[in-house]
């Protein structure tokens, strides 16, 4: 091919096209007018010898050749952007940039926490905007709108870079006073009314019912894999809600150890060892390609991993 043919304002259209399947939105998203786009389509499609977005029922599919290079383009894009930002250092004392961060109860209430602290010695004028899944998408985190993610994730887009903050097991808390302790095992476990908490991802959540068992997540899987099912008498998308009903005398919330030794002092509440097998859980940091070079960011990102790695070496 004849490089010289390859305009790369192109593939900025490819990359914004597939991301909205909707020639409308992709122009208006680039600031430039629909006819404008229609000819960068026709002179992709001439490109690559394929008509990469096709209109169906649903709007415009992408073609399995525009899958294909959809995370090439991305990267191909990345380096480029990469390529022409400024070279500079990143000083920690003095910078007061603000970090966006989407993070789930549960990694908000157990890591980010704990990182506040450390980061009011170590870089007192930085910000940590923290958001819910529910505010932001994987779009947001693609362009680099949010900073990065830190969620348990059952799928990441290809064109993500990501790392591991810690694996985690689970707990039993409930109420001091809950007759199960006297002998907490399967039949006790069984026996009680239990408190089931999300498993939260990106996007707005849906409800709940017994009827959705595929959905339950780690605790119900475990428990079907032996043959049982428990009664879930509360859904809540909220750990620190779970800890707070889990004092009432009968009501059981198997959570993350992180979570459950948050509550290890507290003399109205009980951890115990779930009286069966359950999968440890991932917790992960994902970030957009965009930002993989960014000198601030790689320091936010190994502070985050090492501050993970430490609470799980300390118990």
């Amino acid at each position: 091919m004849n490089l010289s043919r390859i305009d790369l304002n192109l593939l900025v259209y490819l990359d914004v096209l597939l991301r909205e399947k909707n020639v409308t939105r992709a122009a208006e998203q680039l600031g430039i007018t629909q006819p404008a786009l229609s000819n960068g389509l026709r002179r992709l499609r001439d490109l690559f010898n394929d008509p990469l977005l096709v209109r169906t029922s649903e709007g415009m599919t992408p073609t399995e050749r525009a899958l294909e290079l959809q995370p090439q383009v991305r990267n191909i894009l990345a380096s480029v952007e990469q390529a022409v930002l400024p070279v500079s250092d990143f000083e920690v004392t003095e910078s007061s940039r603000v970090f966006r961060i989407m993070a789930s109860d549960y990694a908000e209430s157990t890591l980010l926490t704990r990182l506040l602290f450390k980061l009011r010695d170590e870089a007192p004028n930085i910000t940590l905007d923290i958001l819910t899944p529910s505010d932001v998408t994987f779009q947001d985190l693609e362009q680099g709108k949010i900073d990065m993610a830190v969620n348990r994730f059952d799928r990441l887009p290809q064109s993500f870079h990501q790392a591991t903050v810690w694996r985690d097991s689970f707990s039993c808390l409930m109420s001091s006073e809950n007759k199960a302790l006297e002998n907490f095992d399967m039949d006790a476990f069984l026996a009680a009314p239990h408190i089931w908490v999300s498993k939260t991802g990106m996007g707005v959540g849906r409800g709940m019912s017994h009827r959705d068992s595929q959905r339950l997540g780690w605790v119900d899987e475990a428990l079907a894999e032996v043959g049982h099912e428990r009664q879930i008498r509360v859904f809540t998308r909220h750990y620190q809600v779970a800890a707070l009903l889990a004092r009432h005398p009968d009501l059981i919330a198997t959570l993350p150890t992180q979570v459950a030794k948050l509550y290890v002092d507290d003399p109205r509440l009980a951890v115990r060892k779930p009286p069966f097998m359950i999968i440890p859980i991932e917790l992960k940091l994902a970030w957009s390609p965009l930002l993989q070079h960014d000198p601030g960011h790689i320091w936010l990102r190994r502070r985050i991993v090492e501050m993970g790695q430490e609470m799980i070496a300390h118990g």
